[in-house]
């Protein structure tokens, strides 16, 4: 059995790290590299930044973040908003992020996917997917931190972005995101079932049962947890043990 993993994800506007619901309404919560510490202390998987204005300002703002946080983590780093090129993915590949996460872009020129895949390797090509319910059992994909529709089923575009060449999946439950509520297990599992690499649940996490329940139900291979670690309503050894207790693989050094 693969080991699930645990992800940090760090929204960042500006300097800032920040939080929302339904990816709106964003509380700053203070330093993004101070809390990324405290979780790879904690015995965090992997990170995940994301730049959620970049689109809007055409830039992505994270070089300095993740050449800060690269000296001083040894996991991997995933960074995604604004990334429109070979060149962009370059410099933040350069700068110490493992890989890059692509949205806006893939959407409107699906061909960058295949194009970063081919030189750097799809190892490094996660596409982020936001999702919103349209219909029982239908989602279409949104761009813009949610605000913008693409008219895309997001079934069919996960399955397109990995032909294309996307070696990993960030899903993001824009119905669920900030809610405590629980993944949405039913659009994981309709999307991991459907792929052949793996899928980051994102949106929803409130108690170490979400975790349990989207990784058996939904077959995620990884979670991505915001809220619960930046408001320390749980921590990362927590969010272990229970994994572990419900007969899950985890990296056990927390």
């Amino acid at each position: 059995m693969a080991k699930t993993r645990i992800i940090a994800r760090l929204d960042i506007k500006g300097p800032n790290l920040i939080k929302g619901i339904h990816l709106e309404g964003l509380r700053v919560l203070g330093d993004p590299n101070e809390h990324a510490r405290r979780y790879y202390d904690e015995g965090i998987d992997e990170l995940l930044y994301l730049d959620v204005v970049a689109s809007l300002y055409n830039r992505n703002g994270l070089i300095e973040h993740v050449r800060s946080a690269a000296e001083r983590v040894f996991i991997p780093i995933t960074v995604g908003g604004g990334v429109r090129s070979v060149e962009d993915a370059k410099i933040l590949l350069r700068a110490g992020a493992d890989k890059v996460a692509l949205n806006t872009a893939a959407t409107k020129q699906p061909e960058l996917i295949s194009e970063l895949a081919s030189r750097f390797g799809s190892q490094c090509v996660v596409v982020s997917i936001e999702a919103k319910s349209v219909a029982p059992g239908r989602w279409e994909a949104y761009t813009d931190n949610g605000r913008e529709k693409t008219g895309r089923d997001v079934v069919e575009w996960a399955a397109r972005a990995v032909e294309l060449g996307a070696g990993e999946l960030l899903l993001t439950s824009v119905d669920r995101e900030g809610t405590r509520r629980g993944f949405d297990v039913e659009l994981v599992r309709a999307v991991a079932t459907t792929v052949t690499v793996p899928v980051i649940a994102s949106g929803g996490y409130g108690a170490p049962a979400h975790l349990v329940e989207v990784t058996r139900d939904g077959h995620a291979d990884a979670v991505a947890i915001a809220d619960g670690l930046h408001y320390k309503r749980v921590g990362v050894r927590d969010v272990k043990r229970a994994a572990r207790d419900a007969g899950l693989e985890v990296r056990v050094d927390a």
